[in-house]
């Protein structure tokens, strides 16, 4: 498995370097940001709705994952695709028109064969894949509209450090469980460690990324709070992934990404980092 994390890691990593270089480049042609990420946010989402999917139907629970995908899609849309010229209290009713739209639609396709069994949990899925997968995903989209998407990638370092730092950290010297009964192999050793490491990136993030020239410069302190904050918002995003698929009885969402597992056990923690970090990056 450390041999795989270690392949597919590297690949991914440059993977995703590229594709911020390419989109701060084609943003600095076009003057259009987030122009090559938001494509592939949408692939991701896809897949990532898909593999939630396979959650509930662990369940019985009669979800198809096209149209998770769908609900997935359209979360993306409304926190990373809503026009720039719309006006706070209409931002706010496009972002519930589009929950309303995800929960009518919901209702009808699936009580199509004129039966409610299991209505309630099927409507109740495909708004949880709305929110989780695409409106919290589409944040991270956000961040790149309003910075430079080398901040975008330093939030993504940030939380992954985390999870660096936290595994050599526990394994050395983890002692104290954190949650035993939901992830035996986390201890307190090793988030402290976690949030250590993540810290670490944020105040080279603060001194070293791109920021708008209008602004002002980060306080060394405030990259500290930056990482400590995320990586323990990361941390509780792996926490929720666990909380899933242990409730489905699976170790991980698929077999996509060896080593990994699938396009959700990547993703768990920066979905859940994205809300936290827009507007932390907002006030500093």
């Amino acid at each position: 498995m450390l041999k795989h994390r270690l392949t597919y890691g590297v690949i991914l990593i440059a993977a995703l370097i590229g594709m911020i270089w390419a989109d701060e480049w084609l943003a600095h042609e076009t003057g259009v940001r987030a122009i090559l990420l938001l494509p592939v946010a949408a692939v991701i989402v896809v897949l990532a709705s898909r593999e939630i999917g396979g959650i509930f139907r662990a369940h019985a629970i009669p979800t198809p994952g096209w149209f998770l995908a769908l609900a997935g899609l359209l979360g993306l849309a409304t926190s990373a695709a809503t026009p720039d010229d719309l006006g706070s209290i209409s931002g706010v009713a496009f972002a519930g028109t589009s929950a309303a739209l995800v929960l009518i639609a919901s209702m009808i396709f699936y009580t199509r064969d004129h039966t409610t069994e299991g209505v309630v949990a099927a409507v109740a899925s495909t708004l949880l894949c709305f929110v989780y997968v695409g409106v919290m995903g589409g944040l991270l989209v956000a961040i790149r509209k309003e910075h430079s998407g080398w901040w975008l990638l330093a939030v993504l370092a940030i939380t992954k450090s985390c999870d660096i730092g936290a595994y050599f950290t526990g394994t050395l010297i983890g002692k104290h469980k954190l949650i035993p009964w939901l992830s035996p192999g986390k201890t307190w050793e090793g988030l402290v460690g976690g949030m250590a490491a993540s810290a670490g990136v944020a105040v080279l993030a603060t001194t070293y990324v791109p920021h708008a020239p209008a602004t002002q410069d980060p306080y060394w302190w405030e990259g500290l709070i930056l990482g400590a904050v995320l990586g323990a918002v990361g941390q509780a995003g792996d926490l929720v992934a666990s909380v899933f698929k242990r409730d489905a009885g699976i170790k991980d969402y698929s077999a996509a990404l060896p080593g990994f597992g699938g396009v959700m056990d990547i993703i768990d923690s920066p979905l859940l980092v994205a809300p936290v970090a827009y507007w932390i990056l907002k006030v500093i």
